[in-house]
């Protein structure tokens, strides 16, 4: 008779990185023995032990909270968490309110533009500067037209000159394949 033996692997369950706390370690977490200890005051008490440190904010009915852990011995304040917590997010939310994208907007051409469409796309492009957006000037060529590439670098270097008190090049024109680019940004 002959016997079939079974192989099993045991598995052991994922085990996922223990989770990180948001923002600066306080009470319990802080694991040093001394600590630079500021009081709720603001004023310095000086280098004394964790033990004492978390007494002195336990009998206050605050948190002992790290402001500067790369410091020698680590910085720690003796402050109400959660609004330092607040604080700090209405902070982020304010800084991301006030903060602006700048983006590139593209106007495209063709070499041989009549004056009026020229005069909307030169509207469009000065409006953009005043909302702070980059140009970015796109000339396609097509077919015969790039025998006379000479006619796109007369045209981009007349809107140079005409956007000149409120731009600034920050591409220089040039050919890539069919067609000629350059980059404006406003002053």
């Amino acid at each position: 008779m002959t016997t079939i033996e079974e192989i099993t692997t045991i598995r052991r369950p994922f085990k996922a990185a223990a989770p990180t706390k948001e923002g600066p370690r306080s009470n319990r977490d802080i694991r040093v023995p001394r600590v630079q200890l500021i009081d709720e005051t603001g004023a310095n008490r000086g280098n004394v032990s964790i033990q004492e440190a978390l007494q002195i904010a336990e009998d206050a009915g605050l948190d002992l909270v790290e402001i500067s852990p790369n410091a020698e011995p680590p910085v720690c304040k003796i402050t109400d968490l959660g609004k330092l917590k607040y604080a700090s997010q209405k902070k982020a939310a304010e800084a991301r309110k006030n903060q602006r994208v700048i983006e590139i907007k593209e106007i495209k051409m063709r070499p041989n533009i009549d004056t009026h469409d020229y005069e909307t796309k030169m509207k469009a492009v000065r409006r953009f500067f005043e909302e702070g957006d980059k140009v970015k000037l796109t000339l396609r060529f097509r077919g015969r037209e790039m025998a006379h590439l000479e006619l796109g670098m007369e045209l981009l270097n007349k809107v140079k000159a005409e956007v000149e008190g409120i731009a600034k090049v920050e591409a220089e024109p040039k050919l890539e394949g069919r067609q000629m680019m350059m980059v404006l940004s406003p002053k």
